[in-house]
């Protein structure tokens, strides 16, 4: 029987997480959008095995759950989410040096703050995660990539929490495709909790130098301000910012969200803006886009809570 009243999902947690659970949270200062309602119950995890722990709580009694990283690549609805939202801050890494050097780290670690750390050590391979907002357990889990890199190039293996336990998935065990994987596609289900990456020996200068070129290149063509990312998918053979600008909806705007005037896959949040103004402007550009052009274009986004789609 499915566990949806909060107030048994919430001392079931409490009873092992404590002051880790809160009620009734905002989800929006959590999400790089800065858009989003309340999650009926917010717990931060501060290492894999707490987010284990959890888990196997969450999934003993059904309680509907999200787990929320960074908060990049996410529309989360302005009725927020019913359920547990799981706030993932496990944070450990562990570098090992050698001819083939690696990097193991929990799914917390932001992917762009761990670039850096790799590059203070001279440790090429994740130069284009740099500008990449969000975690490496949400970049796992959709092979997040930029500037012609991705996790497919990093990834040696990935521990996973699934229903039977803790598994160890090489990289080939992940279907990766563009921006997609088993997980993401729902061909198979399990949590990222930590994951191995592998490196190369450089210099810091080569490595800060690289990160520097793609920190510049990221600056001039996309916008700065509060949004979700790249909002689309590229359709094949082409670029969902170019169509989007050739059917002139560049600066569209409802509400206080708007489709960006220097990149047209990036929608901005000027400030207070309504999650269903933004997925108004999705369905806008898709319907606009499909009748000019005849693409359909898929959303990289992920949508959090309830919709009306």
């Amino acid at each position: 029987m499915m566990m949806t009243r909060p107030v048994l999902a919430v001392d079931v947690l409490r009873h092992s997480f404590g002051e880790a659970v809160q009620e009734h949270i905002p989800l929006a200062p959590f999400t790089s959008a800065r858009i989003g309602g309340p999650a009926d119950i917010l717990l931060t995890v501060k290492s894999a095995d707490e987010l284990a722990a959890a888990m196997q709580l969450i999934w003993e009694h059904e309680i509907p759950f999200y787990i929320l990283g960074g908060g990049s690549n996410v529309l989360v609805s302005d009725e927020g989410f019913r359920g547990v939202v799981l706030l993932n801050r496990a944070k450990e890494v562990r570098f090992e040096a050698g001819e083939q050097p690696t990097v193991w780290c929990e799914a917390g670690v932001v992917i762009s703050n761990l670039a850096n750390r790799c590059a203070s050590k001279g440790l090429s391979g994740l130069e284009w995660s740099a500008t990449v907002p969000g975690t490496v357990g949400g970049a796992v889990y959709g092979n997040a990539g930029a500037f012609d890199g991705d996790m497919t190039h990093n990834l040696i293996w990935a521990e996973l929490l699934t229903r039977d336990g803790r598994e160890t998935w090489p990289l080939g065990q992940m279907g990766y495709g563009y921006r997609t994987s088993v997980l993401k596609r729902g061909e198979s289900q399990g949590i990222v909790l930590s994951a191995l990456l592998k490196l190369k020996n450089a210099t810091k200068e080569e490595v800060s130098v690289k990160i520097s070129q793609f920190s510049e290149r990221r600056k001039a063509t996309q916008p700065p301000g509060a949004s979700m990312g790249s909002m689309f998918k590229n359709p094949a053979g082409d670029y969902a910012g170019r169509l989007i600008e050739a059917a002139g909806l560049k600066g569209t705007r409802i509400g206080n969200a708007e489709i960006s005037t220097l990149h047209g896959n990036f929608f901005i949040n000027h400030g207070e803006t309504r999650a269903e103004d933004v997925h108004a402007l999705i369905r806008r550009a898709q319907k606009t886009v499909r009748e000019k052009f005849a693409v359909n274009l898929e959303l990289e986004v992920e949508l959090v809570g309830n919709w009306n789609v």
